[in-house]
């Protein structure tokens, strides 16, 4: 159950109208190009050229089962840069990171939707491509997300955020989305119209 404390982090970029600052729409823009430019497009294309092969198991559906993937994944990703900046006024990079907690959109249903949506795009492309090596790549990839997350985003995040982020981690998963709304109790309508408002 979500905390009303953990309701209060969940309201704040709500309440609070402060525009981002300008470096925080730079540092996503360069971070965007650089960083997973290069891990969902420049090294996929260099292991698989974008060449068609034949599909996994003789499968066609496997191939459009893969350009699904990659679709679908792209509106997550997109929410994600958009929350770093507008909701926590930083970026994604570990040098210039957010302000504030970021818990709407996407990430109201799991903590990593950036990560997700990425090896989305990776299987993605490899189930359309016909290619083993992308595939490789995303099984490496997901490997070290994990560990990333693991050994320094969430020990980063509960040093700076406390218990907001703990109490956030108990109402979000880490890789599992939860597609259920958080429980609230059904009494308190102000605290639920406020989770609502983050849809």
């Amino acid at each position: 159950m979500i905390t009303r404390q953990c309701l209060t982090v969940m309201e704040q970029p709500h309440t609070t109208r402060t525009r981002p600052p300008l470096w925080a729409y730079f540092g996503t823009i360069v971070f965007t190009v650089v960083v997973p430019g290069s891990v969902i497009g420049l090294v996929p294309y260099l292991i698989s050229r974008w060449q068609l092969r034949p599909p996994f198991f003789g499968l066609g559906p496997t191939r459009w089962i893969g350009l699904g993937m990659f679709v679908i994944a792209v509106p997550a990703f997109a929410d994600f840069l958009a929350r770093f900046v507008r909701e926590g006024h930083g970026t994604p990079a570990p040098i210039a990171p957010t302000r504030r907690l970021v818990v709407g959109g996407v990430y109201r249903h799991v903590r990593n939707p950036a990560y997700i949506a990425v090896i989305a795009m990776l299987v993605g492309q490899a189930l359309f491509f016909g290619n083993s090596g992308v595939l490789e790549y995303a099984f490496v990839v997901a490997i070290g997300f994990h560990l990333f997350v693991i050994l320094y985003e969430e020990p980063t995040l509960r040093r700076a955020f406390g218990r907001d982020y703990q109490d956030y981690c108990r109402s979000a998963p880490r890789w599992i989305p939860r597609l259920l709304q958080p429980t609230v109790p059904a009494s308190d309508e102000q605290w639920r119209s406020r989770l609502k408002s983050l849809v």
